[in-house]
């Protein structure tokens, strides 16, 4: 009884006394892809800087859905941390009939981490040497050219079907269950183009073994310089990925303060830029709890939109 009592006048977890145990980064993905390189190094950060136990967890499955449950389930006392791709919060509510998280309801937005831009990437021996070449070839030979992606409603399934209803081409989707197999096989000439993170495409198109013609942001990127945006060739056009730092609903609001803070000193480092940023080619988002909330809400319409139009669906549901 007497540490039943404890448990329930503890009071909750406070700026001037957090961390004072073990800080779980949950990341919707299997191990090496971005959610959890982001995850290992927050983790890394608040162990050194914090002198805090820190662990990272992947929970893989559903389109993050498997994570994000788990999350939303958890305290809200900061120890539960969630690498959240937009996907989660802007695309999943629009796909799936029906979540088992409420993605507002259940979260606490934290802050900004980055953007990624995506490349448009095709085979060498496709005879479109730019978009505007693409757009012509996919005008003249619909449904004649394939593009791979990573799984229905992946940012690089919604980037192609959003860039094939501005530019009315038609490309046939090919669903893989993963990036690198579906980039093997544009290599390979099995299927014609892709959108992939710029990060994956460039080691493969400095060897030749593919070509990009265009970048997802709405302006060159500065370590690209001499890569267009496809935006040039289709204003408005855009193709970049975001991932955030939430927690489950109900954190304290100084506790929340004190992770941004982190977050925003740690992206501003230079050698962080360098060695972490540049060398993924990401871009910093670190922002503000407020920022990151309404990034969502302002770009959750688009992509309904296009789910709808597109008539995109997915029958998979957790646990059926």
């Amino acid at each position: 009884m007497a540490v039943l009592i404890a448990a329930l006048t503890t009071p909750p977890a406070r700026a001037d006394n957090y961390p004072s145990k073990t800080i779980t980064i949950i990341a919707p993905a299997s191990p090496g892809g971005v959610t959890d390189l982001l995850a290992r190094m927050l983790a890394r950060r608040f162990i050194v800087d914090w002198g805090a136990q820190a662990i990272v967890e992947n929970k893989p499955g559903a389109n993050n859905q498997v994570a994000a449950e788990y999350v939303a389930r958890q305290p809200g006392d900061g120890y539960t941390l969630f690498i959240g791709p937009e996907t989660t919060f802007i695309v999943n509510p629009a796909l799936y009939a029906h979540l088992a998280y409420d993605p507002v309801k259940d979260f606490t937005p934290i802050a900004g981490l980055v953007s990624i831009n995506h490349a448009l990437v095709l085979n060498p021996s496709v005879p479109a040497d730019s978009v505007k070449d693409l757009i012509a070839l996919g005008k003249a030979k619909p449904g004649q050219l394939n593009y791979g992606d990573y799984g229905v409603g992946s940012s690089g399934h919604l980037n192609m079907e959003m860039f094939k209803a501005v530019t009315g081409t038609n490309f046939v989707a090919v669903h893989y269950k993963g990036a690198t197999p579906a980039l093997e096989d544009v290599m390979a000439g099995h299927i014609q183009l892709m959108f992939i993170s710029t990060g994956s495409a460039m080691p493969q198109a400095k060897a030749g073994a593919v070509k990009i013609i265009g970048l997802g942001a709405e302006k060159r990127m500065a370590l690209l310089p001499d890569v267009p945006a496809i935006a040039e060739t289709v204003p408005g056009f855009t193709a970049v990925s975001w991932f955030g730092l939430f927690g489950p609903a109900g954190m304290p609001a100084d506790v929340v303060g004190k992770i941004n803070a982190e977050v925003r000193a740690i992206f501003a480092e230079p050698k962080v830029q360098q060695d972490f940023l540049d060398a993924q080619y990401f871009e910093s988002l670190a922002s503000s709890p407020a920022a990151l909330a309404e990034r969502i809400r302002s770009e959750e319409p688009r992509w309904r939109k296009l789910i709808r139009d597109a008539h995109i669906s997915v029958e998979q549901r957790l646990g059926k």
